[in-house]
């Protein structure tokens, strides 16, 4: 079923794709969270020595919600698979997971317990890999970037709670 051209339903393939985009890109909405914290709370935190600059998160988010969001949105358009609920039944939490992480570490000011989320989260992501491959390897590579980030993330998210 993977191939690289747009599946023979073309015209789903564009629409479902901005879709997906657009619903992926809502997560960033966490920033309502987010970014009070950063001259708060957050501030007042020792920073790991591997932490970059604070600005350098919105531009890599926002790269990243547009790489998911077209892989999903490649995987929903593939409307012939029976496989393609599941897949992004997967997306979906993993999807929440992301925006519950900034909610619990920066609003709720909990960096242990937003470690378990985002371990569940990195775990999440792969099971969607994995569901996305055989559907389309190109959204599974897709979401390699992502993965890698949260995956530095979790580094980043460690050494916070290790350091305060």
């Amino acid at each position: 079923m993977d191939t690289s051209l747009p599946s023979p339903r073309g015209k789903h393939l564009v629409k479902r794709v901005v879709v997906a985009v657009l619903f992926t890109q809502l997560a960033a909405l966490s920033a309502l969270v987010v970014t009070p914290e950063l001259d708060g709370w957050f501030a007042t935190l020792r920073r790991p020595s591997f932490a970059p600059p604070n600005w350098l998160f919105a531009p890599v988010w926002t790269v990243l919600y547009l790489l998911m969001g077209l892989a999903a949105g490649l995987v929903w358009a593939q409307l012939e698979a029976r496989t393609v609920r599941p897949a992004l039944k997967l997306y979906i939490a993993q999807w929440a997971l992301n925006a519950l992480w900034s909610v619990v570490f920066f609003g709720l000011h909990a960096p242990a317990f937003a470690l378990v989320v985002i371990v569940a989260l990195w775990v999440l992501i792969v099971l969607t890999m994995r569901a996305f491959f055989p559907i389309r390897r190109l959204a599974g590579w897709l979401l390699v970037p992502y993965l890698l980030w949260v995956s530095f993330a979790a580094l980043l998210n460690a050494g916070y709670m290790a350091l305060n």
